[in-house]
């Protein structure tokens, strides 16, 4: 499958992961089979958009919220950022604060020692 598909699957993972529901119970409130699930997280499956924007309702996102920044990445490279932005996208406003507020606090200690 394509790097999209893959990617594509591991935010539904994430965002899954992080509402604190199985593969089963996805499925169950999107009203899509588990096994189906189970394919599109892992890229082995490209969703229909139908069904993405099922899982979408079903993790009380907005289907945009899935596709954010796609694209932005050069095709067949590593994207820091993105990679970065998937991420913290993943957690708490909280958690977001204190990673941010980490990598100030290197980037400070990094120019002090320069």
């Amino acid at each position: 499958m394509s790097e999209l598909t893959k990617a594509l699957g591991q935010r539904i993972r994430n965002y899954r992961i992080k509402a604190g529901l199985s593969q089963e119970k996805l499925a169950e409130l999107s009203g899509c089979h588990p096994t189906y699930v189970g394919q599109i997280e892992r890229g082995e499956k490209n969703a229909t958009i139908e069904s993405i924007e099922k899982i979408a309702g079903a993790l009380k996102l907005p289907l945009s919220t899935l596709f954010e920044k796609f694209g932005d990445a050069k095709s067949g490279g590593r994207s820091i950022p993105l990679d970065c932005y998937e991420f913290l996208s993943t957690k708490t406003k909280e958690e977001q604060e204190l990673l941010y507020r980490i990598l100030t606090d290197a980037e400070a200690y990094r120019n002090q020692s320069k």
